[in-house]
This record gives C-alpha cells, sequence and structure tokens, in this order.
C-alpha cells in the first residue's frame, strides 16, 4: 500500500470528520446500515465525543464538539426528520387512495357545509395533476434561386410552433367523487382519450355508484354479451337484494369472433350476390367474352386458341402525372367485328371473327387524317360529317392520359383475354387499351402502341369505360360481373370452403339448392349449377360436392388475391335462366330466380330496385398457415375484452396466451393446446377508427341474490343506430334491435373429489 499517494480520481471524494458537514453532503449518499453513531458526553470536559463504527472497528477516527454544538446538531436532525416524515406520510395517504404516487395541488380546498358534506362524503377537493407540456418553436427560412421570381419574393420566412400535451388529471370531491382524464395531442383516434366521472355511494345507499364517460357493461351471460368499450352513463342501484344496472351509451367498437384449430386461424366470408367487383375487370374485346365460357367449359384446361402477347392500358391522368403521357383518342367500336354501337361502323362480320383493327370502319376511316392525329381539332372532325360521332358514346378523347404499369397497376390473363385492375376505375375516368395477340396461329392487333409513334400525334386506342356510365353501352357487357373478392391472400386448398346459398322465400332459411320440385334442381347443388363443381379430387369430370379450388391455370380462384371467378359470365342472371328454362321449360320459375337486373342495370340500381331477386349469396371460410399467432384483424382493442376459449374451456391471460392489444394479436403460449389442435375460439372487441352508423346503446341488468350461491337475473339491451348521412346506402341501412333474456346461476362447492380420493386406500 502507498501511503500519501496523490488522488488521481477525476472528481476526489474529499471525506470529513465533522458530524455536521456530514448531513450537508448528499452527493455522496447515505451511509450504509452497518454504520454506527454513536455520542457520548464528557462530564470532566463538558464536551460530547463523536464516534463511527462498523462492529468493534472504527469506520472514521474518534471525535468531540462542544456541547452547544451538539445541540445545534439534535435541533436540525430533529427538523429533518419532521419533515421527512410529514412527506411520507402524505405520499403514502395518496398512494393508498388511487395507487398512484402523484403529487396534488397544495393546499387542499375545504368546502363548508352540512349539504355539500352529506352528497359527496366529505369537504375536501383534491386534484392530482401528472403529465408533460411541450411547445416547441423554431423559424423555417428557405431561399429559391429561379430567375422567374422576384429577387424580394425568393426567400420565405415562416415560424414553425409545435405543442405536445400529455396530462393525466385525477381529482377526488370527498370520498364519493372521483373524476379521472387522460389527454394526448398526439393520440392518433379520439377514442385514446379517456375521460371519467365516477360517484360511489356508501354500502347502504340505494345509489350505489353513477358513472360518466369511458363506461363498460361486462355481463356473464354467454347468450348475451356485454360490451367494454362505450361512452355514456352508467349506473348501479342496490333495492335491498336486488342491484340494478343501466347503461345509455355510444357504442364505439363492435365484437368479433375468430376461430382457430391446431393454429391454423379459420376465418368464415359472406358475400352476397350483388357484392360483385366493379370497374375492375374487363374483357379486351367482345371476342374474348364470347369465347369465354366454351373456354373453361373443361376444366382444368382452359380450351383456348388465344395468346395475349402484348397489352398497353391507359387512364385518365387524375394524379397529373408527367411520365408516361400521351394524347389518346379511345373509340368505343374499335375492332369490333359484332357487337357494333355506330350502325355507321360496322363491316362485314361472318360469325364471330377475332378482335382487330381492320375488322371495321373506324381504324380505316380515322387512320390517315391528321387533323384527328393533331388532337386539337380532333373533336370538331369527328362530330362533323362524314363521321358525325357523340364524345362520351362513339369515342373520348384525353389529354395526356397516363400509361400504366403492367405488374404494378394491373395484370392481363393471356389464354382469356381480360384485365384486372389493382385499383377500382372512378366514374370520371377513361379506359382505353391497346393488345395484340395470338388466335390459331395468326397474328392480330387492336389499336396502337406507344413506340408505334413516338412524335406528338393522338394515338388511336380500344374504349374500355367512358366517363359517361350508360348500361345500353355495348362495352358495358367488357366489365365483369362475376368476379367476386373475399378479401383475403395467399389462399390455400387446405381448408377452404366455398357454398352458394339461396334464402328461401316460405323457410326464411338459407339453402344451398332450387326449392322447386324438378330433378336437376332439388337434388342438386347451386355450386353445380353455377359451374363451380364440375370435377372431383381426381381432375375427373364428376362434381364431388366441393368448390373447384383451379389456380393454376387460374380458372375459378386467384390465391394470390383471394378472387373467385365464376366460369359463365351472369352466374344469377341469364346463365341460372337458362339451366331453369332448360329442366322446367317455365318461364315464371325462371323469373322468380334470375336476377337479371344485376347484369342490366348499375350495381347500385340492381341493389336498391330489385332487392326481392337479391337473396343468392356466397359463404365459405378459409384457413391461414399454422402459427401460434392469432390476427384480429383489428387494432387499439379494448384492453380487457379479449376473451380465448378451447373446446368451451375459457383460457387464462399470460398463462395460456398473450395479447398485444395496440397491434392485434393473441399469441398462443400453451402448446400443448397447439398440439393437441384443440379448436380455439376468441371474441374481442375493436374500436372502428372509421365508424359508418352512429350507434347508441340502452341496456339494464338486474341481478336479485337470494344468497352467495344463488342468483336470478334478466337483461334488457337496445342497440339503435343512425346514419351520418340522410342518404342511406344499400347495406348500410340502420338498424334497431332488442334484446330480453332471463337467467340463473347456482354455484357450491363440490365435495365428490375430496370423497373419492379419501376412499383411496
Amino acid at each position: 500500500m502507498l501511503i500519501g499517494q496523490n488522488d488521481s480520481l477525476l472528481f476526489p471524494f474529499n471525506d470529513s470528520f465533522d458530524p455536521l458537514d456530514q448531513e450537508e453532503r448528499k452527493l455522496y449518499g447515505e451511509n450504509p446500515s452497518s454504520v454506527e453513531t454513536n455520542f457520548e458526553y464528557d462530564p470532566e470536559s463538558g464536551n460530547v465525543n463523536y464516534k463511527q463504527s462498523m462492529g468493534e472497528l472504527n469506520y472514521r477516527p474518534p471525535s468531540y464538539m462542544s456541547f452547544d454544538e451538539y445541540s445545534d446538531y439534535e435541533k436540525k436532525k430533529s427538523m429533518d426528520d419532521y419533515w421527512k416524515q410529514i412527506q411520507k406520510e402524505a405520499a403514502e395517504d395518496e398512494e393508498s387512495e388511487d395507487g398512484s404516487t402523484g403529487s396534488s395541488f397544495r393546499p387542499a380546498i375545504n368546502v363548508e357545509g352540512e349539504g355539500f358534506d352529506r352528497i359527496f362524503g366529505g369537504n375536501t377537493i383534491e386534484i392530482r395533476p401528472n403529465g408533460s407540456a411541450e411547445l416547441t418553436f423554431g423559424v423555417n427560412s428557405s431561399k429559391t434561386e429561379n430567375p422567374a421570381i422576384p429577387v424580394n419574393q425568393r426567400r420565405i420566412t415562416t415560424f414553425d410552433f409545435r405543442q405536445n400535451i400529455q396530462l393525466n388529471v385525477i381529482g377526488n370531491i370527498g370520498e364519493k367523487l372521483k373524476i379521472q382524464t387522460n389527454y394526448n395531442t398526439q393520440a392518433t383516434f379520439d377514442f385514446e382519450n379517456q375521460m371519467k366521472l365516477e360517484y360511489t355511494g356508501y354500502e347502504d345507499e340505494i345509489i350505489q355508484k353513477i358513472e360518466l364517460g369511458n363506461v363498460s357493461l361486462p355481463l356473464q351471460s354467454s347468450l348475451i354479451t356485454g360490451s367494454q368499450a362505450l361512452f355514456g352513463v352508467k349506473t348501479e342501484l342496490k333495492f335491498g337484494r336486488l342491484y340494478v344496472t343501466s347503461v345509455y351509451s355510444q357504442q364505439k367498437s363492435e365484437r368479433r369472433e375468430v376461430s382457430t384449430e391446431g393454429g391454423a386461424q379459420e376465418v368464415e366470408f359472406e358475400i352476397g350476390a350483388d357484392e360483385y367487383e366493379a370497374y375492375r375487370h374487363y374483357f379486351m374485346s367482345h371476342f374474348f367474352r364470347d369465347i369465354y365460357e366454351k373456354a373453361l367449359s373443361t376444366p382444368p384446361i382452359i380450351n383456348s386458341s388465344v395468346n395475349v402477347t402484348r397489352v398497353e392500358v391507359w387512364v385518365t391522368n387524375t394524379n397529373f402525372s408527367t411520365e408516361n403521357t400521351r394524347n389518346i383518342i379511345a373509340f368505343q367500336d374499335l375492332g369490333e367485328a359484332r357487337r357494333i354501337y355506330n350502325s355507321g361502323f360496322a363491316g362485314d362480320p361472318k360469325g364471330n371473327l377475332p378482335a382487330a383493327n381492320g375488322q371495321n370502319k373506324v381504324y380505316g376511316g380515322i387512320y390517315n387524317n391528321a387533323q384527328i392525329r393533331a388532337f386539337t381539332q380532333a373533336s370538331r372532325v369527328l362530330e362533323g360529317a362524314p363521321y358525325n360521332l357523340e364524345s362520351r358514346f362513339d369515342y373520348q378523347k384525353v389529354e395526356l392520359a397516363r400509361k400504366l404499369q403492367q405488374g404494378r397497376d394491373y395484370t392481363y390473363n393471356q389464354q382469356l383475354g381480360y384485365i384486372s385492375m389493382v385499383q377500382e376505375v372512378q366514374p370520371n375516368q377513361v379506359l382505353a387499351i391497346a393488345f395484340e395477340y395470338t388466335y390459331n396461329g395468326q397474328t392480330y392487333r387492336v389499336g396502337e402502341f406507344s413506340n408505334d409513334n413516338t412524335g406528338s400525334d393522338a394515338l388511336v386506342l380500344k374504349m374500355l369505360k367512358s366517363s359517361e356510365l350508360n348500361t345500353r353501352f355495348p362495352m358495358w357487357d367488357l366489365m365483369m360481373k362475376n368476379v367476386y373478392s373475399l378479401g383475403a391472400y395467399q389462399l390455400s386448398n387446405q381448408g377452404f370452403e366455398l357454398g352458394i346459398w339461396y334464402l328461401d322465400k316460405k323457410k326464411g332459411i338459407d339453402i344451398n339448392y332450387i326449392p322447386e320440385p324438378y330433378i336437376g334442381l332439388n337434388d342438386r347443388p347451386l355450386l353445380q349449377v353455377m359451374g363451380l363443381d364440375r370435377i372431383n379430387n381426381n381432375s375427373a369430370q364428376v362434381p364431388d360436392g366441393m368448390f373447384d379450388f383451379l389456380a393454376s391455370p387460374q380458372i375459378t380462384v386467384n390465391p394470390s388475391n383471394g378472387r373467385i371467378f365464376f366460369p359463365v359470365l351472369e352466374p344469377f342472371g341469364s346463365d341460372l335462366r337458362q339451366t331453369l328454362l332448360t329442366l322446367t321449360q317455365d318461364e315464371k320459375i325462371a323469373s322468380n330466380y334470375a336476377f337479371d337486373s344485376l347484369y342490366t342495370n348499375t350495381q347500385a340500381n340492381a341493389q336498391y330496385n330489385f332487392p326481392a331477386l337479391n337473396r343468392f349469396s356466397i359463404k365459405g371460410k378459409y384457413q391461414s398457415s399454422n402459427s401460434s399467432e392469432i390476427a384480429l384483424n383489428a387494432f387499439n382493442v379494448p384492453e380487457g375484452s379479449v376473451r380465448v376459449t378451447a373446446g368451451g374451456q375459457t383460457l387464462i391471460e399470460n398463462q395460456d396466451y398473450t395479447v398485444d392489444y395496440t397491434l392485434g394479436r393473441v399469441k398462443i403460449i400453451n402448446e400443448g393446446l397447439l398440439e393437441s389442435g384443440t379448436p380455439i375460439d376468441v371474441s374481442l372487441e375493436s374500436n372502428s377508427a372509421f365508424g359508418i352508423n352512429r350507434k347508441a346503446l340502452f341496456a339494464s341488468r338486474f341481478d336479485y341474490k337470494i344468497s352467495d350461491q344463488l342468483n336470478f337475473g334478466g337483461t334488457f339491451m337496445n342497440l339503435s343506430e343512425r346514419p351520418l348521412t340522410q342518404k342511406v346506402n344499400y347495406g348500410d341501412e340502420p338498424i334497431n334491435n332488442t334484446v330480453v333474456g332471463i337467467d340463473g346461476a347456482y354455484s357450491t362447492e363440490s365435495k365428490f373429489l375430496t370423497s373419492m380420493v379419501d376412499k383411496i386406500p
């Protein structure tokens, strides 16, 4: 050991032997509990000896102080101990009241008056805030060196103010009234900010509790379930043995259920026949539409001699893109041999000839017209003699139309000749196309490609959709109305089920056949009638009662985006009518079931004007891949609203499963449940980010407790909706439902197992 060596610490620890100085030097912390401090009075010298020791060893060399110094030391130490005790008691009182350790405004407000004390159970008003307020401000200055801008306007200076408030307030008025609120300016949704006003009565009072703000209504009944995410008023009253709980609130969530088996999540779906995907899927021409059903008549093979080799799709440039733009003129009748809108363009078709630029007079009549090609004079020329065309009907010109990117904006089927848009084409947009294909070894082209003419001349294209919606146009039939989206991705044949159902007028239930006494109708599932069940698992032409999951080649399903394709053009309309006429020879029966107006009217008009025929639906389920995680397909799930059962037995959170309420995921941590393949059901409430209707809930729960073991109860619940606007869309009609139920519960301890174990020798 080196004695007298200089301390090499950056901040040296200068010890002191003065006990008074020790109390002031808090930077070095308190002395350990093993250090004992002793004071002894020496009557001979009149001083007080001071010693610190650890057991029998001196921690510091002994010292002494005068009696006056000792008196000052004791006085200061007593004052410090007193204030520490006061602070500790105040903190313990606050923690015992609300479980928090925050501080309240001091002093508390006292309100004199016997009436105030009787109502609120005390005369003290106490507020405890906790949180932070942040204000950020700055100056943004930018300068643009643009000669076109005046010099004094090139520099722009603006102030930037940002505020962030996170506030949590707990207030007490007496012993009965408590106010709780939390507010965050950065909350994404309104339901993240919570507010609650709670009045709690004494045990012998009728009013047990009144809550205002964010409330819940949990119910023990399995038939009538409660709700956790409500906003309104809740009362709890007690009349002897009768307990009455009532709620009137705005419901901010919806209850959903998710099922899995062996970790594979099972999702059910139901789609109405009127819910086909509109304005997304288009045949390139009537030629491809006419051969569609024949090409799919012998699954799993596509019987088509068509091979589309090149496609360019153009759309109205609504996002003002400057790349891949071109002036275009789209014609409805371009390339058509049979379905002609303007009779002046008709050629000399012989049967269903392939689509091509030369099949009628459209392309030949305008190909060499320089004024039409120049675009600016195109409307005047086309609408005058000898053409006499109408804009938006016969043709439509689009300035700086945007060319879509294959794979990102659309895909196309090479053998069947249709395109599928990633996004729905808007009503004010024009959709046009140029394509090239081979048929029976011969090459055909419709429209012009962007590299055919690199100058400023307009391109001549085939119009699939104009900005004028008219169901009488031949191109109305180019929009496919036999494609339905399941809202799923990466579908698998394993666990996939799909069926077609009809709501029987007489029975009031869904059935999977046509209820008419004819062979081939009442004994034949609608899945076969609609052409979705033609082969078995061995690809033999024998229906097996299961949906034909034909994804490669794509015939009935696109598994990547969860879309179902019917192999017939109008499954609930003309195709169903033809089947019924063939089997019954009765036009009346066919008219009772065929939903022809779904295809001859717009989707909205068919839904609104022909509800009596809208009785078909597509139902089924699909499974996800095996996993210990269950996606709830919801986010910001209210805590405590998730209930998980396995085979009917309620599981315990954090023991059998965990819940991520923010991301909406349940993770099963009990491996035995996954290995056994026990069906797992999850019920939850999800906060709707964008509610369509405003819902109001009024409910009352009555419990008559005869004893701790026996209870009789009743529940009344009314849910009503009010649309956000006076105009109500089909399928979003407001509801007004009332549910009434009674129940009873008896519980006691069973001694059967104990008695049985006791009898074991």
